[in-house]
């Protein structure tokens, strides 16, 4: 797939003012436009600048575009770097032609569609605004508890010279209980304003955990990974063991082997149902670092049958 320099398309500089992308789009849509155009290739160079404005005109879009960087040159191999956008994601648009004429580079950074539209009484359409896509992290107790969190957005806009710049906006969010990864919270009416009177477009949140110390997450399931010595797994024992809600007895049956998986039902997110709690044994060996340790050691190798690579068959 080819890369695309909507810049060079233009013929603009990557500071350009919006301005100056609206003035230079309204001059080349006019020279190339097909029903004007001598030119052999005058379609093609319409599609092409009408694209180039598409992403430049919208700041959200533009912002995005530049985290590509301006290393890359137009016709270069290209691939979309993994996490180009985190926190992006694109709503419609449309420009001369309609969306079967964007090109497969487009597509892979924008997707395609168009935004919905409302009309009126006396049957004028006025667009709804876009809805803005963001991620935020929480921690795995808010998912546990819930709660309320502030959040900080950079959110792109224009200055009063017609540049691009990135402002904070800051929110405050409820984060329900027994919330999961990758499920979304909307907020109404938090996205791009839409033409007057159109409504203004939501903002979705896409929820996502920090890493945490002790606990992996797997949908509503934790998996906790608990130590045990070789003679509490060899002979059985109970230990304490955390949960989210506290600590439990957790038991260790005789014989347990390192790998193994003891369910601790509802311990995990809540939910309908709620999750489960996996406590993952590994067994840890004391070091044989005094000299009644090496003699235990010893003893074990002496008097124990035991050959963990017997199924070597060797």
């Amino acid at each position: 797939m080819d890369y695309k320099d909507y810049y060079q398309i233009l013929g603009l500089e990557r500071d350009a003012s919006q301005d100056d992308i609206k003035r230079v789009y309204r001059k080349l849509a006019r020279k190339y436009h097909p029903d004007v155009s001598k030119q052999t290739d005058a379609e093609d160079r319409f599609k092409e600048v009408g694209e180039a404005y598409e992403v430049l005109k919208d700041p959200e879009k533009r912002a995005a575009y530049d985290q590509l960087g301006s290393n890359w040159q137009a016709g270069q191999d290209f691939n979309v770097p993994p996490g180009w956008a985190a926190g992006f994601e694109f709503g419609g648009g449309s420009f001369a032609g309609g969306d079967s004429d964007y090109s497969d580079f487009f597509e892979s950074l924008f997707g395609h569609g168009f935004g919905p539209r409302e009309r009126t009484a006396h049957g004028r359409f006025h667009a709804r605004g876009e809805d803005h896509h963001a991620k935020i992290l929480v921690d795995l107790e808010d998912a546990w508890q819930g709660g309320t969190r502030t959040i900080t957005l950079r959110i792109p806009g224009v200055n009063a010279q017609g540049h691009l710049q990135l402002a904070e906006r800051h929110l405050k969010v409820r984060i329900p209980k027994g919330v999961t990864e990758g499920q979304h919270i909307r907020l109404a009416g938090q996205g791009a304003a839409g033409s007057t009177p159109g409504a203004a477009g939501d903002l979705y949140l896409e929820i996502a955990f920090r890493p945490h110390p002790l606990y992996r997450v797997d949908g509503r399931d934790l998996y906790l990974e608990v130590p045990i010595a070789p003679w509490e797994a060899a002979l059985g024992a109970t230990v304490k063991t955390p949960t989210p809600g506290g600590p439990v007895e957790l038991k260790i049956p005789p014989g347990s082997a390192a790998g193994g998986k003891l369910r601790l039902k509802g311990k995990g997110i809540p939910g309908k149902p709620h999750g489960d709690l996996y406590a993952v044994l590994q067994i840890a060996l004391p070091t044989a670092q005094s000299a009644e340790a090496k003699a235990l050691y010893e003893q074990m190798r002496r008097d124990l049958t035991f050959n963990p690579r017997a199924h070597f068959g060797l």
